[in-house]
């Protein structure tokens, strides 16, 4: 009787444990800020050492045609938070409020209120939510509030400008002001002739360092159930700051020169080196957090996306032509040409993502929600722009196509692109020149965006015009508005 009980005892139990549903997987995305397409040694660089983040591609998937959602910072953001393009975005520029000194931190335009964030979908499917690092969207007395915008944690910068100093006097954690020991540096201040006096740009607690801190202890308080990570890091974006010792391992690499602030940001005797050594110390933090996840017993159940913003800077304290730093292609931060737009993109999942894989399937930050969506099992509450990448990730299913990308950027003249397919439009100048002519490139064979084969092609000058006259929506700041509800590009 015992053994006739035994068996279907032991059915029903292997059933249950067969049903029994697998753990919500945990999400980390990493930001790094202005890095170009071609600063990582997985995309080409040489100069440069990005050992872990080589290794995360090689375990993962890299992404060669990848686009943020604009070319600056604010915007870019937005897009990824949102699954909006630019057209349809809340935030579409870089609009400043307040100054530079501490008591005139003043932030950006903030997300509106009501807006659906990567943070909401989180929350909505039960996660812990934590945001460390720049925001840029709003500063704590705002509808831009992350701790309102869906994040149960916030550490680091609220305001874009106060990124530019490494050294800062504060961050923020919460909503309130949590002071750091450093003094405060007036970074966009010009050194004086004769004066050597560069350790006045250097302080004693970096800002990367401690929100590595703060990430870190994030994943440990929150490994025992679902978490999302979206982790903004500043680097490299100017000022050029990093510590002495990331520094040292670069000094004598290169042939290098001082930087004495002329055209704004801090000064620094090693231009070249200090800026290598910015990369590599976000390498560095990436590095940390993998080993924190491995040693937590999480890799396995963790997702890690890697990205940046937009293109490496326009010249001003460094000349990206040195390191490539964006490759071959065209344009650098604040153009819509693919240097601005075209980003580097990792994904890696142990077990989950094939190792080794290189996808050239057409993607923007703003299909993040959407994938992420797809991968918690919760629709969005409003409608995105997005399409989900998941298919691809996991190679499961059928992957979705764009029809198109879009992108709009009110500032550096008022600039379009739309990419359709291999063909990219390109429009620039436009507040100066509402009916400026549709340049057009063939990504396939030139990819650099040397040769306008606009008059080869004059069947595309209406697709791209149509398209700008569905997808723009009118935005609630003048200053943004450079595009005609009327749109038509004239013969």
């Amino acid at each position: 009787m015992q053994r006739l009980l035994f068996l279907p005892l032991f059915l029903f139990s292997a059933l249950l444990f067969a049903q029994k549903p697998s753990p919500k997987p945990n999400v980390i995305y990493i930001f790094a800020d202005d890095l170009g397409y071609g600063e990582l040694g997985c995309y080409g660089q040489k100069k440069i050492k990005t050992p872990n983040l080589d290794r995360l591609a090689a375990g993962g998937l890299r992404f060669t045609q990848h686009y943020s959602s604009a070319p600056v910072c604010a915007p870019s953001r937005c897009g990824l938070m949102t699954g909006r393009h630019t057209g349809h975005a809340y935030i579409r520029g870089n609009y400043e409020l307040g100054g530079f000194e501490d008591d005139k931190e003043g932030g950006q335009m903030p997300l509106n209120e009501g807006a659906f964030t990567l943070g909401h979908l989180f929350q909505q499917a039960g996660y812990k939510t934590g945001a460390v690092g720049k925001w840029g969207m709003g500063m704590a007395n705002t509808t831009g509030n992350p701790n309102q915008q869906g994040f149960d944690f916030f550490y680091g910068l609220l305001c874009q400008k106060q990124s530019h100093n490494f050294y800062p006097t504060h961050l923020w954690k919460n909503g309130e002001k949590v002071p750091l020991n450093n003094s405060f540096i007036r970074v966009h201040k010009p050194m004086a002739e004769g004066d050597e006096n560069y350790e006045y740009y250097t302080g004693k607690e970096y800002a990367i360092d401690k929100m590595t801190e703060q990430a870190s202890a994030f994943i440990t308080e929150n490994k025992n159930k679902p978490f999302f990570l979206y982790l903004p890091y500043t680097l490299p974006h100017l000022s050029l700051q990093a510590p002495a010792e990331a520094v040292k391992e670069y000094i004598g690499q290169f042939e290098d020169k001082p930087y004495r602030g002329q055209n704004g940001y801090a000064s620094t005797r090693y231009q070249y080196a200090t800026y290598a050594a910015m990369v590599s110390y976000l390498d560095k933090q990436v590095g940390i957090i993998w080993d924190l996840l491995k040693k937590s017993g999480l890799e396995e159940n963790t997702i890690i996306m890697f990205s940046s913003d937009n293109g490496a800077t326009f010249d001003k304290a460094v000349d990206t032509r040195f390191f490539a730093s964006n490759g071959n292609l065209r344009g650098v931060k604040r153009d819509v040409y693919e240097g601005g737009i075209r980003m580097p993109m990792i994904a890696y999942w142990k077990n989950k993502i094939k190792a080794g894989q290189t996808t050239d399937h057409i993607s923007a930050q703003y299909d993040v929600l959407a994938t992420c969506a797809e991968l918690v099992g919760i629709k969005p509450a409003i409608a995105t722009d997005g399409i989900s990448f998941l298919p691809m990730l996991l190679n499961k299913g059928t992957q979705k196509k764009h029809d198109f990308l879009y992108f709009e950027f009110p500032e550096n003249g008022g600039q379009l692109a739309i990419r359709i397919g291999n063909w990219k439009g390109v429009k620039r100048n436009m507040k100066t020149n509402p009916n400026a002519a549709w340049e057009v490139y063939n990504l396939a064979t030139d990819e650099s965006e040397q040769t306008n084969v606009a008059a080869q092609h004059p069947e595309l000058i209406p697709q791209f015009d149509a398209i700008v006259k569905r997808e723009h929506r009118p935005s609630h700041l003048q200053e943004w508005e450079f595009v005609d509800p009327k749109f038509e590009t004239k013969k």
